[in-house]
């Protein structure tokens, strides 16, 4: 999805300081053309709610930073944000506390009301107020407060200098809503939703989850806004996703012609013979390979008695093979990861591999055996979904229980809304976790998974990290100037290891012949415009 060389780019002009629509680039570039037909897309990520105050998942930003506006974005192959509803942002004064932003003139939400900066304003302090336990309300905790200067200016107040708030505000965090129509202390049903992007919500079907009473996504259904101020032509007439419970559900759909294209949702081996055949000509099957800064983790509830055992997280980094897992289980459609931060960010480290190496079950005997650790260690392993399906979850298995020492059960929560409870209400012992970037940075891969418990709820917290590492890090306008301490927090992670890092994906988007577009919205910003997408003539 995106490149490593973009990746390391600063994060914005003169280290985020300020951004304009001259200044930084504009969006324009990313986005010219006409309408088309409708396009479909599959997709296997799954989730249950769009309100941008309680969405934080992958699916969920899929849709919303297709149809919600913020103040700032991330242009196509870029990882400085850049004004969308805003015409120009940039912190005042010499300490990076406050952040002024004044309004593009004459934005409307899809309904036909203004938006103004009062929405702005409501909207910030709407998913601040709801505080969902799995939402977005972290991303905004260095604001003090927000306040409207007129209809076209917001000045925000930071706690503490955050240099990294203008890539926080171009993400769903930063959705602007209409206070006219959101409440300001709930969230609205997904079909209610209305922003000021490309596209409105036509029509949201919900379908039921897994074995449980939750209900997700089934099929959602686009269309363009005609109400929509920006620099977004869209090339194509209504845009649908579509969700499948497995990835060959989703290959079956394609090679039917019921979808058009597919985002990263398919089956490992899948999407490498695809990729084969298309090389060699037997298929006429497109398949786009690109870099993706996505992870994925083996995270431990450290409240609970086996997880709160520092010499049973660490015999655990001891025994995993990423290797292995990415060569037999994802077909090296994955590569393995040794570090909070993926390569191609920013304060990339190999923290895991310096302090473990490869698997040992010597050495993670010995760790056991030093603490006094009774062996077997019994160990509940819970997972919801994989690209891999079972293979994943089963593979960590059998590298744990390698030379005996861990009796590993795996169970499976396959209602998403469900699995994000049980994590958040501490009901797993360990459990496996994807993490995709809300914004480029190396701040986004530590502050969100390691400050006290993180969003994943593991309950760890090192005020060397929360209380000091973190804070210096966001002072740095220059992000390259951040690296050394990052790093530093890396290796204390992966000492005390509350979570593990398994792999980061590689993407790879599947899309029939007339398809045209995917190339230029597979990139290191992590967004898939849709707009992008159109079919040849």
């Amino acid at each position: 999805m995106r490149t490593p060389a973009e990746r390391l780019a600063a994060l914005g002009c003169a280290g985020l300081v300020a951004v304009t629509l001259t200044g930084c680039g504009s969006v324009t570039d990313a986005v010219k053309g006409g309408g088309g037909k409708a396009i479909t897309m599959g997709t296997t990520q799954l989730t249950g709610v769009l309100d941008p105050a309680a969405a934080y998942d992958q699916a969920s930003w899929l849709l919303l930073r297709n149809t919600f506006q913020s103040l700032l974005a991330f242009p196509a192959a870029s990882s400085a944000p850049s004004p969308d509803a805003a015409q120009s942002c940039e912190f005042t004064g010499g300490d990076a506390t406050q952040y002024h932003c004044t309004l593009r003139p004459g934005l409307k939400f899809s309904n036909g009301h203004a938006l103004t900066a009062q929405d702005v304003v409501f909207s910030i302090e709407r998913t601040r107020k709801i505080n969902d336990q799995n939402g977005p309300g972290p991303l905004l905790s260095s604001i003090k407060s927000v306040e409207a200067k007129g209809d076209n200016e917001v000045l925000f107040h930071l706690n503490a200098p955050d240099a990294t708030l203008p890539a926080k505000l171009a993400g769903p965090a930063g959705a602007i809503v209409d206070h006219q129509v959101y409440p300001a202390d709930k969230t609205v049903p997904n079909d209610k939703l209305i922003g000021s992007g490309p596209y409105r919500f036509e029509s949201v079907e919900m379908v039921k989850a897994g074995k449980g009473d939750g209900q997700q996504l089934g099929k959602v259904v686009l269309a363009p806004n005609d109400k929509y101020s920006g620099e977004a032509k869209l090339r194509n007439g209504k845009f649908t996703v579509k969700y499948f419970d497995q990835p060959a559900d989703l290959k079956a759909a394609l090679d039917k012609g019921e979808v058009d294209l597919t985002d990263n949702s398919l089956e490992p081996n899948t999407a490498a013979q695809m990729h084969s055949e298309q090389q060699s000509g037997a298929s006429d099957v497109q398949v786009v390979e690109g870099d993706s800064n996505d992870t994925r983790s083996l995270v431990f509830n450290t409240k609970d008695q086996i997880g709160g055992n520092l010499a049973v997280r660490q015999a655990a980094a001891q025994l995993l093979d990423r290797k292995a897992l990415a060569r037999d289980v994802f077909a090296r459609t994955v590569q393995p990861l040794y570090s909070l931060v993926p390569a191609g960010v920013n304060g990339h480290t190999t923290a895991f591999f310096d302090r473990y190496g490869d698997q040992d079950p010597v050495k993670a005997k010995k760790i056991l055996t030093d603490a006094k650790v009774q062996i077997p260690v019994k160990l509940t392993l819970t997972w919801a979904r994989s690209r891999a399906g079972n293979a994943e979850p089963d593979t960590l298995k059998k590298q744990l229980e390698a030379g005996g020492l861990f009796q590993v059960t795996v169970q499976q929560e396959s209602d998403w809304d469900a699995y994000k409870k049980g994590w958040a209400e501490g009901k797993y012992q360990a459990y496996i976790i994807g993490w995709f970037a809300d914004y480029p940075d190396p701040d986004n891969y530590i502050a969100p998974l390691i400050v006290e418990g993180g969003a994943y709820h593991h309950g760890w917290d090192d005020p060397r990290i929360s209380g000091k590492l973190v804070p210096d890090g966001l002072k740095q306008a220059d992000r390259s100037a951040a690296v050394s301490g990052y790093a530093q927090i890396q290796q204390i992670v992966a000492e005390n290891a509350p979570l593990i890092p398994l792999y980061q994906n590689k993407a790879f988007f599947a899309a029939r012949s007339y398809i045209t577009g995917v190339e230029s919205t597979v990139d290191t910003t992590g967004v898939f415009r849709f707009w992008d997408i159109g079919r040849s003539k």
